[in-house]
């Protein structure tokens, strides 16, 4: 998951969190990736209202290049699992970009699963909203104030496990 300065790549808005839990076999390993980033511009107030993560809370944080590396070696060759796939990795995409204009899209470094499309596709004309799903399949998800990458990260793979025939 990721967290932003606002909703639209186009407008230069950048990534502020990036969140993510690894599972191998249906299983969390308990390894994850999580970094906040200062992204040199400032954060929509709309934004901040979604996730809470101010400017100067970003101030002394890494810029997104010199994460950039972890986070490749963290994700690379495995299935991201998203919910609403097309906003992280928009955004993830545009920041790898900058870096590199030939930079290799994440999509052909990885498998991309959109659980908001399986949603969708399982419970047609419903709320499929992270907070929704939670409702629908019983995650916990009662320490969720506000948007975080890591949590939603965790809290999404829950969901996945549950929605996709539980853990085995």
């Amino acid at each position: 998951d990721t967290e932003t300065t606002g909703l639209e790549v186009s407008q230069g808005h950048r990534i502020i969190e990036i969140g993510c839990v690894e599972m191998e076999n249906r299983q969390l390993t308990g390894r994850h990736f999580h970094r906040y980033i200062n992204p040199e511009r400032d954060i929509d107030a709309g934004a901040i209202e979604v996730h809470g993560i101010t400017a100067t809370f970003l101030a002394d944080k890494p810029v997104f290049s010199a994460v950039a590396k972890d986070f490749i070696e963290f994700v690379d060759g495995a299935e991201l699992i998203i919910h609403n796939a097309p906003f992280d990795v928009g955004f993830l995409d545009s920041e790898l970009s900058r870096l590199d204009a030939s930079a290799i899209p994440l999509a052909q470094r990885c498998e991309i699963t959109d659980t908001l499309i399986m949603a969708r596709s399982r419970h047609p004309g419903q709320r499929n909203s992270l907070d929704a799903l939670c409702g629908r399949y019983g995650v916990d998800n009662s320490s969720r104030d506000l948007h975080g990458a890591l949590l939603d990260a965790e809290i999404l793979a829950d969901v996945y496990l549950t929605m996709t025939g539980g853990q085995t």
